[in-house]
């Protein structure tokens, strides 16, 4: 199956307790690379978050993103600077001695100093059920979010076959062109070789019978028919990696190559007219595949 490995989804879930949102994106990668970022509280998740992923990507680089908002009422502390205070009391009671203050220090006189004090919001712990179902709420979260980037995928996948399966029958078809050009060139080979020959006779005795088969053999080193089979097995075969249900994207990739390959042999066997002209255009088009396949998981 044919899916872009370029996406992004997210999703919100609330509940009482939490609101949690959840970001997923991915871009090409040559294989599966997962980033996880969760609060230090939902580190315990990664393993299954991970393990979630897996499930729904196979190639890419893929970040994933888990923020929670708790709504349960925080515990307030408020914690004392010890030192400073011990400090400031100190410095007072030199300032008294030197009869610069009169009086003790007092709550009042301590609110002054910012950093005497700090209020800090501490989230409450949860009990082993509270949890689970936290836990739980993160996962279908994930889970959710990891279908909706599938459908992204899949969308821009179908895209990118239709562009695909175009360049493809562009290509069968340019190498079918070559093939009837290089058959055409094969005989006016023939027929070149044999009148050159039949001009050699006249003037110098020779074996007809071996001529001809020096002819034919001579002739032959430009079939393409071999290349050609083997190029139309290719083609069948990229219809049936997109038909599957797996990525294909590294495998249309070895594909092209192999592709390539048996262009470039076309080239540099075929003989006939306009034979180079199809040969760089078909390049060009499998260049183009390439690229695009780049794209695909």
């Amino acid at each position: 199956m044919i899916k872009s490995m370029t996406g992004f989804a997210n999703r919100t879930h609330e509940d009482g307790k939490a609101t949690v949102a959840v970001t997923v994106r991915t871009v090409n990668h040559r294989y599966l690379d997962v980033q996880i970022r969760v609060p230090s509280s939902l580190s315990g998740l990664e393993s299954r978050l991970r393990a979630l992923v897996q499930q729904h990507v196979g190639r890419g680089r893929v970040e994933v993103g888990v923020s929670l908002q708790s709504r349960v009422e925080p515990i307030l502390a408020v914690e004392v600077n010890q030192a400073l205070v011990e400090a400031i009391g100190a410095a007072m009671d030199r300032a008294r001695a030197a009869g610069v203050v009169e009086g003790k220090m007092t709550p009042g006189d301590l609110l002054r100093f910012p950093q005497a004090f700090a209020v800090r919001e501490m989230s409450p712990d949860l009990d082993d059920a509270a949890a689970d179902a936290l836990g739980a709420a993160v996962e279908t979260a994930v889970a959710a979010t990891l279908t909706d980037l599938d459908n992204m995928r899949r969308r821009e996948g179908e895209m990118l076959r239709v562009d695909l399966d175009g360049r493809r029958a562009a290509v069968g078809d340019l190498v079918e062109r070559v093939l009837g050009l290089a058959a055409d060139g094969e005989t006016a080979l023939k027929a070149r070789l044999e009148q050159r020959v039949a001009e050699l006779a006249a003037d110098v005795a020779v074996d007809k019978g071996q001529i001809a088969q020096e002819v034919v053999r001579f002739a032959a080193r430009s079939d393409i028919s071999e290349e050609v089979v083997r190029f139309r097995a290719h083609l069948s075969q990229w219809s049936s990696l997109s038909d599957a249900p797996e990525p294909c994207g590294r495998k249309l990739d070895f594909l092209l190559q192999e592709m390539n390959r048996e262009v470039n042999t076309m080239g540099s066997k075929a003989d006939g007219p306009g034979v180079p002209e199809l040969i760089v255009t078909a390049k060009a088009e499998l260049e183009k595949m390439r690229e695009q396949v780049q794209n695909v998981e």
